[in-house]
């Protein structure tokens, strides 16, 4: 019986180029890599991402706290849930998702629960997104931080769970995040 996990593995690097690179988080570059076992040797494009928290926050009245935000490489105005990059140096995962939700939707949580952790996709981006469910929320003051950029256009709105869900299963909302957070929820029989 074989066991359904993934693992880590890293195949030879032979060269590595940088694309793009500059004093953002982000970067482009192409490795040409080796498969072990054989000369075979091929290239591939690889966006470097710090990682990612996603936080769907929840209410006493099963509403989910959501976003409207534009997001100019998709030409789109998506509902989201409040997220954030893991892009300051030892700041954990759980720390990141509390910052950004008090920072984008000026709310603090009391009860965190980790969701999931999963791979954005993995054969071009290094993403990785950890999922957090929020509950006995409490509206707080975004401290000194400023909403700016897309981030200065976003709505917030309160979703009924179950509005949410019926979205989702109709493709009305097609944000990859924001999908995963809600059917872990659903899942794990949390709303």
């Amino acid at each position: 019986m074989s066991e359904v996990r993934d693992r880590a593995e890293r195949w030879p690097v032979m060269s590595s180029t940088d694309l793009h690179r500059d004093d953002w988080v982000m970067a482009l570059r192409r490795d040409t890599i080796r498969r072990p076992g054989s000369e075979e040797i091929f290239t591939r494009l690889v966006l470097e991402h710090p990682g990612a928290a996603v936080i769907i926050a929840l209410d006493d009245d099963g509403r989910v706290l959501c976003l409207k935000q534009y997001r100019h490489p998709a030409g789109m105005r998506f509902v989201e849930l409040p997220a954030g990059l893991l892009d300051a140096d030892g700041e954990e995962p759980l720390e990141v998702a509390q910052r950004e939700l008090r920072e984008e939707a000026s709310f603090a949580a009391a009860t965190w629960r980790p969701l999931a952790a999963a791979y954005s996709s993995p054969g071009i981006i290094a993403e990785r997104i950890h999922y957090f469910l929020a509950t006995d929320l409490t509206a707080v003051d975004r401290g000194d931080f400023v909403l700016q950029h897309e981030e200065a256009d976003m709505e917030l709105l309160w979703v009924p769970f179950e509005d949410l869900l019926g979205a989702v299963l109709a493709g009305d909302v097609t944000d990859a995040p924001l999908i995963i957070a809600v059917l872990m929820v659903r899942a794990r029989g949390l709303a």
